[in-house]
């Protein structure tokens, strides 16, 4: 069986902090609160977060303004993640602040790459109703 229908789903409460660190890593990162060299936080995006069911563990989708050097500012992120996380800390009041992974969001590609499908099939049905 594909590995994607074993995964349990999302608990409330697993969606719920995911939400939170959304929120607050997207205020930190507006107001350049963590600091980091050689990049500028205010044009990144943070569009989703995903936490493991310890709540240990964050799995942060980024993804920069434009979609331009998207690989590199993942890979800064995650070679400072240790200061985003010590801003983060100022932030949130939980037991256990998670551990940031940083991955580069790739759904605006995926959807613009099946918009573009959808399009050409509208245009070639419109081909084969005009020639029939």
């Amino acid at each position: 069986m594909n590995n994607q229908y074993n995964q349990r789903p999302y608990s409330q409460r697993q969606l719920r902090v995911g939400e939170l660190v959304k929120q607050n890593l997207g205020e930190l990162f507006i107001r350049n609160e963590a600091k980091i060299p050689s990049i500028s936080t205010k044009l990144i995006t943070v569009t989703e977060v995903r936490m493991t069911p310890d709540l240990k563990t964050a799995r942060v989708y980024v993804i920069p303004l434009g979609g331009i050097d998207t690989k590199e500012t993942v890979r800064i992120l995650t070679e400072f993640s240790h200061l985003v996380r010590r801003a983060l800390s100022k932030r949130l009041d939980i037991k256990f602040l998670p551990k940031l992974t940083f991955v580069e969001d790739n759904s605006f590609e995926y959807a613009e790459k099946i918009e573009k499908i959808i399009k050409k099939n509208k245009k070639n049905d419109k081909e084969k109703k005009r020639y029939n």
